[in-house]
């Protein structure tokens, strides 16, 4: 029971880290003056790198029979993931950063529905009502916004969600697949993607390139990374859950480098979406010491 603890608590802390490091992607791409495509390409590429790199450093030579044989669940993961991530930049450039935020929010339903689904793994009612407030505070992020949404952005965030959860259970169901594996065979696979739809790609400067490997080092390579080893240790909902605590820091990144002061319904919203993550955090870790002090030996 104690190390079922312990590895429930290191799954919360890895999607909280992993979280934080994919909220970070608006600041990028505010800072890249490059089609999406392009962005695509350089940062699978770094990522796959990354990836790649802490495979070999913390496995050896096992790393590269991973990447050989990871079986028709490790493909099926890293294609969903490639999915994910090939439709994200265009979302954050073509419509709104809030909108693809409140979309993310909804990660959540998603995920356990698809749980529900595949594995009958039914969300407890402390994730449901969380996940419902985290989206209550999503669609007050993006409510009564005067801006025009594209309709296509919409479109591939939505797209986004569904492939993520999807991968989100699917790391869930098969959890000896060698995940790190996948990440990084995921961004190699959205790096060439990117090349026959890229238009400057031979065309970035120095800038640029240091821009986009620290965009796909952290953001791509450690988020994914850090997610997908997260995902074997909780249930699907609460994995997808915590991870909408991207939702309000996608914003407040960008405010704390442009100085865009966020409007008062992102902040309300926000504060609901990480409340409601707290909220089932702590509740979830209460009631795991509870089952510990009942199962203990008097």
């Amino acid at each position: 029971m104690a190390e079922t603890d312990k590895q429930h608590r290191i799954g919360v802390a890895l999607i909280i880290a992993a979280a934080v490091a994919w909220s970070t992607a608006p600041l990028f791409i505010r800072l890249l003056p490059l089609d999406s495509w392009t962005i695509v390409f350089w940062r699978g590429l770094f990522g796959a790198g990354f990836t790649a790199a802490v495979l070999v450093l913390t496995q050896g030579r096992a790393a590269l029979r991973d990447l050989v044989r990871m079986g028709k669940s490790g493909w099926l993961v890293a294609i969903l993931s490639t999915m994910g991530m090939v439709s994200f930049i265009p979302a954050l450039q073509l419509t709104s950063v809030s909108n693809v935020a409140v979309i993310i929010a909804t990660g959540p339903f998603v995920a356990a529905g698809l749980a529900w689904i595949w594995l009958r793994e039914a969300a407890g009612w402390r994730t449901l009502l969380a996940s419902a407030v985290a989206l209550g505070g999503g669609v007050i992020i993006v409510g009564n916004s005067g801006t025009e949404s594209d309709f296509l952005g919409i479109a591939l965030a939505c797209f986004m969600t569904l492939a993520i959860s999807a991968m989100t259970v699917t790391v869930r169901r098969h959890k000896d697949t060698p995940m790190v594996a996948a990440a990084a065979l995921s961004n190699l696979l959205g790096s060439l993607v990117g090349i026959p739809f890229a238009h400057g790609i031979a065309a970035v400067t120095t800038v640029d390139l240091a821009v986009l490997a620290v965009f796909g080092f952290f953001q791509v390579g450690l988020g994914l990374s850090l997610f997908m080893l997260g995902s074997r240790l909780l249930p699907s909902g609460q994995a997808t859950l915590i991870a909408t605590l991207e939702t309000p820091l996608m914003p407040f990144w960008v405010w704390l480098a442009f100085q865009e002061v966020p409007a008062v319904r992102t902040l309300l919203g926000g504060a609901m979406v990480m409340g409601a993550v707290i909220a089932d955090i702590v509740g979830d870790i209460r009631a795991q010491a509870a089952k510990g002090t009942r199962s203990a030996p008097p």
